[in-house]
């Protein structure tokens, strides 16, 4: 019985770890009252800070950023234009002179370059835009009607889906001259499309609702609907969207151009700079061809990553 007792005694806690089970409840019961009493982040701000978790998106993004700063100030930081013509200095390698070199008729491609980024940016961000405007207005109106309506405005799209886009850029050619707005002209007629669709499928889910519902019933107009209940609710793959209709544009430009059917010299571009650097590359003038090569893939690679870390930032089931 005494060796029983004094074994109880032994086993029974101090109070020393009383005092420390006590306080490490405490500090428990603390912790969930401050998560209960932090204000929940909005749905844009957790987005946010899940693309700033994302390290290859927030590099593209990072990447555009100091793109758009340099298509800016690029041109100015060298007393070269983007016209000027030197023959007695064509071909000279990237210097202290000339930071990229210079090309077959002596002009500067580091100016060149960037004078090539706004040419490149502002068409990616018009078709952007336009896609957007068109895309949603159209996609957002079929989807919330539906029966008749949608059926006829779906076959409008199939057939402007169907068109081949080369034959629509040398019909716009034919009639409006090669420049930059036959070329945002051309990326925008069946552009849209792809935006329409989008639209379309998020409205008919969203539309049913108990909110929409609710807004129905107390004969709130069509477009106070659609702009008050539905665009919201689908701006996340909206804008995912966009920035991956941004680099296809890019593309398109310097291909267009590429073949001669962009952007006219004296001015420059991506693809027109790559087209005018195919026989120079061959006499091992390398740079002509390197520097607006290099600036089209890693564009096209930072809108990519971008447009994936939104998609998965934006995505509402991997919010917690």
């Amino acid at each position: 019985m005494k060796q029983a007792s004094e074994q109880t005694i032994t086993d029974s806690p101090s109070r020393q770890e009383v005092s420390d089970l006590l306080f490490k409840w405490k500090e428990k019961d603390l912790k969930a009252a401050e998560a209960v009493s932090r204000p929940s982040l909005s749905y844009w701000q957790d987005a946010w800070r899940r693309l700033m978790k994302n390290k290859l998106a927030m590099a593209g993004l990072i990447f555009l950023v100091l793109l758009t700063i340099m298509a800016v100030i690029g041109p100015m930081l060298t007393p070269y234009s983007v016209r000027d013509q030197d023959l007695p200095n064509q071909f000279l390698p990237p210097s202290g002179a000339h930071w990229f070199g210079t090309d077959s008729l002596g002009r500067d491609v580091f100016t060149r370059t960037w004078y090539g980024a706004r040419i490149s940016l502002f068409v990616g961000l018009m078709a952007a835009l336009i896609d957007f405007f068109v895309g949603v207005v159209y996609g957002g109106i079929a989807g919330y009607k539906g029966g008749r309506t949608d059926n006829i405005m779906m076959r409008i799209i199939e057939i402007l889906y169907g068109l081949p886009y080369l034959l629509v850029v040398i019909l716009l050619l034919v009639v409006m001259g090669p420049s930059l707005t036959t070329i945002i002209v051309a990326l925008t007629v069946t552009g849209w499309v792809g935006m329409a669709r989008i639209v379309r499928g998020q409205v008919l889910q969203i539309k049913n609702y108990e909110f929409v519902l609710a807004s129905k019933s107390f004969g709130t107009k069509t477009k106070r609907i659609i702009r008050k209940n539905l665009l919201p609710n689908t701006m996340g793959p909206i804008i995912v969207q966009m920035t991956l209709t941004v680099p296809s544009a890019i593309f398109a430009e310097a291909f267009l151009s590429f073949l001669g059917l962009g952007v006219q010299s004296p001015f420059a571009s991506w693809g027109m700079m790559a087209n005018d650097a195919l026989g120079a590359i061959l006499s091992g003038n390398w740079w002509t061809l390197f520097f607006p090569a290099f600036f089209i893939s890693f564009t096209m690679f930072a809108f990519n990553v971008l447009g994936d870390g939104l998609q998965d930032a934006l995505d509402p089931k991997l919010r917690k």
